[in-house]
């Protein structure tokens, strides 16, 4: 077994910073993991809130909310979902969990779960419910045993939401079909409203919701009519528009990026093969500037005082051995640095361990800039790339001199062309980054180059100064809120347009509930692939 923990001298490591996320592997799991029948790249994404914010928590909960319960608790209810959990990055607000099949994150007061392939997330869901309940100790009421459990905390707020699948006839359980995944919740919560976002015959994206203050389903509840599924293929009107609460939770906002047709050259990243041979580069170029620079030092004799032929611990190369002619080998060749004693082996685990290369790919590829350590000095990333291709990662991301508060980012990728689909979302705030939502959508595609992709942006209402001054101008609060929103919604769409190399084809804006919905397609400029495959058309 290969020791792929990051040297605590390794500077380039936000890791060997004190007080930052810590990262745990699960080598059993990870080793050998094997990608070959991975197919179903779109992701189900499941959000479970109990409070609205991890500053309000419930008194009777745990101080730490979600983030008291044992990570074997979570491994447990995974097994429900058919994942396994890779690595975990653990911090003071969120543990970032790296899944065989995607990614999860677990808040104080919410979870976020995202699975992709045949695994069977809502499967988990009455699981996660009783969890908080008897572990985390949020507020409770006996469930249906119909879902089974019988103790169930009552969520603040339940979202699920996913794109249409490529291979929905090989979805199993309760994702067979979007009614039936609109069944398996309705039979857990009262009053969720879901939605098909975009055309039934194009790209289009499913969600499911309930409203704050969820009731859950009594366990005497009879049959009951069915959600009925809400077309939007429109933006909505403001006559139409529900005025939702406003959010305690800071600054919430998640964008999350839905690419299929990816560019081969680019998908070639994220296969073994490319990354061994990248890595292989790396590590030369690293040895051969290490060896160049310690002959450097060597050829200063009088920097190293009485003790001329040690020299100074630079790089790899740190001891030389006094007999040896420091000189005599002066080829440009990196493969003439090896030797079987030397600090300059090629290290195994950069082509047999999926973390260590997930490092070097989320590096090459860009998505290590996305967020950089530059401006986030204690960020931290957790790849891994599976065999003999597909890449996860997961980014934890602390607020840098602000609030307390960490977000995260997550990434998933499936690179055969047959099936290409790469998956980016994050909650850091655009405020925070100092970036329009439009140049962080223009940075992530340009990693993968998509025929077509899909945006979705839900932000936490918010309003405008205006507002308030209108209101009190005119008497008429509800009416200038809406056209408030109207204004701000705009100013956002119209700059969310505009992304070079691509042309949008369809936008739809939504008010739902206590947030703000956007949801865009673009096509490639040069794209030539013809129409989407849905694989999935209607409910």
């Amino acid at each position: 077994m290969v020791n792929t923990e990051i040297p605590k001298d390794y500077t380039a490591s936000p890791s060997s910073l004190s007080g930052t996320p810590h990262l745990t592997i699960n080598r059993d799991v990870a080793v050998d993991l094997d990608s070959s029948n991975a197919f179903e790249g779109p992701e189900k994404l499941l959000e479970v809130w109990f409070s609205a914010s991890s500053n309000s928590l419930p008194a009777a909960s745990a101080p730490a909310g979600l983030k008291a319960v044992p990570s074997e608790v979570w491994k447990d209810m995974l097994e429900l979902v058919n994942c396994k959990v890779l690595s975990v990055v653990e911090s003071k607000y969120v543990d970032a969990y790296l899944l065989s099949e995607s990614s999860m994150f677990v808040f104080p007061h919410k979870l976020i779960l995202k699975t992709c392939g045949t695994t069977t997330l809502l499967c988990g869901l009455p699981r996660i419910l009783e969890i908080a309940a008897l572990v985390a100790g949020f507020p409770h009421m006996l469930a249906n045993q119909i879902v089974g459990t019988g103790t169930a905390a009552i969520p603040y707020r339940v979202f699920y939401s996913r794109k249409n699948f490529l291979f929905p006839d090989r979805q199993l359980g309760p994702h067979r079909s979007w009614r039936d995944e609109v069944k398996s919740l309705d039979r857990l919560f009262l009053g969720g409203s879901a939605y098909m976002i975009g055309k039934m015959n194009g790209e289009h994206w499913y969600l499911y919701l309930t409203e704050p203050n969820t009731i859950l389903t009594p366990p005497a509840t009879p049959e009951r009519r069915e959600t009925e599924t809400r077309l939007m293929d429109l933006p909505m009107s403001s006559s139409t528009i529900k005025m939702g609460e406003p959010y305690d939770d800071d600054q919430d906002e998640t964008l999350e990026i839905l690419m299929t047709d990816l560019e081969p050259e680019n998908a070639k990243k994220f296969y073994l093969d490319h990354a061994s041979a990248v890595a292989e580069g790396q590590y030369y170029q690293e040895a051969h500037k290490a060896r160049i620079d310690a002959e450097k030092q060597v050829g200063d004799i009088s920097s190293f005082g009485a003790n001329p032929m040690r020299a100074l611990k630079k790089g790899y190369l740190k001891t030389i051995d006094e007999n040896a002619d420091v000189f005599s080998n002066t080829s440009s060749d990196p493969g003439d640095l090896m030797s079987d004693d030397s600090d300059l082996e090629y290290p195994e685990e950069l082509t047999t361990e999926g973390h260590a290369l997930g490092t070097v790919v989320s590096e090459a590829c860009g998505l290590a800039d996305v967020y950089p350590t530059s401006k986030y000095p204690d960020a931290r990333v957790d790849a891994y790339l599976f065999t003999p291709c597909g890449f996860s990662a997961n980014g934890v991301i602390p607020a840098p001199n602000g609030p307390e508060a960490t977000h995260y980012f997550t990434v998933h990728v499936t690179p055969e062309p047959n099936c290409s689909y790469a998956s980016f979302e994050t909650n850091v705030p655009s405020k925070q980054t100092g970036r329009e939502t439009a140049s962080v959508i223009e940075q992530v595609v340009n990693i993968f180059k998509p025929g077509r992709f899909s945006v979705t942006l839900f932000e936490g209402k918010t309003f405008d100064d205006e507002i308030d001054s209108t209101a009190n101008e005119t008497g008429n609060e509800t009416a200038n809120k809406i056209k408030a929103w109207e204004k701000q919604v705009a100013r956002k769409g119209s700059r969310l347009d505009q992304i070079r190399g691509y042309r949008r084809v369809d936008r739809i804006v939504h008010d739902l509930e206590g947030y703000e919905l956007v949801f865009k397609y673009y096509e490639r400029l040069d794209w030539e692939g013809g129409a989407p495959r849905l694989g999935e058309v209607g409910f």
